[in-house]
């Protein structure tokens, strides 16, 4: 098949495309102008364009039978609230147009576990509300919403991932987390007592594919997680034993972080400066994601294969073999 893309030169993006590519399909991927690209060798064309003018959007679909939407504004706090909407709403209903005129055969759209807010009852599935408490995550409620609905009115045959939170070999955004455990600088935030609920990359690729090929996914949203969900005391103390580090025996109060958070967004905001923390930031330790992957296991078949104690031994003897730790 061919497949056109968004979010290709991020983490996500990148591995999905050398998926994509390992099993024999084409890819048309969309860069903006001067953005880092992965380098795969198969059959990916780039064009060049942007979520937010909608150039390059029709050229990027045209022949495509299958999307898979991964791009987005993600956890940064420098942005004003309207470029999330104009970035993870606008461009995603000017994907969808596009998709639409070019008769597209199935558009996977990406959204996140982050949606259902704090899991106060766990495991939340996907029958649980949709409670977003930061930007991100109402304009990712919003654009699947969006996404699911126009799927209903115009017949484009549309499937929705929440994925849990990503990591593995490469990824960076719990590489702080790991560096200051390996360092012997690290405090649990809060109770501790907080569930997290981690992905493997290579599980989410597998996920996104069966997304992309079952005719079960259609109209649906599927969360997708890795086998089990841990508390933030369990994730650092499995961090711990895998690089040699360790967990300072007291913890740290919440709230004075989150005012401290709620202070450096009010000074580098206004700027475009992103700011050293922020209250998002906080929500890693205090705000509980839980979920059941069953709906994915029923209806794609989808089976985790990478539990926690292999996805963090693989991912930090990438780490040490990057340097990174």
């Amino acid at each position: 098949m061919l497949i056109a893309m968004t979010g290709a030169t991020g983490y996500t993006g990148s591995r999905l495309i050398r998926a994509l590519v390992a099993r024999g399909d084409a890819v048309s991927a969309l860069a903006r102008p001067g953005a880092s690209r992965p380098a795969v060798s198969g059959a990916v064309r780039w064009v060049e364009g942007d979520l937010v003018s909608g150039r390059g959007l029709d050229d990027l679909v045209r022949g495509a039978q299958g999307v898979l939407h991964v791009a987005a504004v993600y956890r940064t706090a420098g942005h004003p609230d309207s470029y999330y909407r104009e970035v993870n709403v606008g461009g995603t209903e000017r994907l969808l147009e596009a998709a639409s005129r070019a008769g597209v055969g199935r558009f996977v759209h990406t959204s996140t576990v982050g949606v259902h807010g704090d899991v106060k009852n766990p495991p939340a599935d996907e029958t649980s509300p949709l409670a977003p408490g930061d930007i991100y995550q109402q304009t990712k409620a919003e654009a699947e919403t969006l996404a699911l609905a126009f799927h209903r009115q115009r017949g484009l045959p549309v499937a929705v991932v929440r994925p849990g939170a990503i990591y593995g070999p490469g990824e960076t955004r719990l590489l702080k987390l790991f560096r200051a455990i390996a360092r012997k600088r690290y405090a649990i935030v809060g109770s501790g007592r907080a569930f997290y609920h981690p992905v493997f990359i290579d599980d989410l690729v597998h996920g996104f594919l069966l997304a992309l090929d079952r005719p079960q996914a259609v109209g649906e949203a599927f969360i997708v997680a890795g086998p089990r969900y841990v508390s933030q005391r369990e994730l650092a103390d499995a961090v711990a034993r895998h690089t040699g580090g360790r967990v300072w025996p007291f913890r740290i109060p919440a709230w004075p972080l989150q005012l401290a958070g709620a202070a450096c967004e009010a000074v580098c905001v206004p700027f475009g400066i992103e700011p050293p923390l922020h209250r998002r930031r906080v929500e890693f330790w205090v705000k509980s994601r839980a979920f059941s992957i069953e709906k994915a296991r029923r209806l794609l078949g989808y089976a985790p294969r990478v539990d926690l104690d292999e996805g963090l031994a693989r991912t930090v003897a990438a780490y040490r073999e990057a340097g990174w730790l």
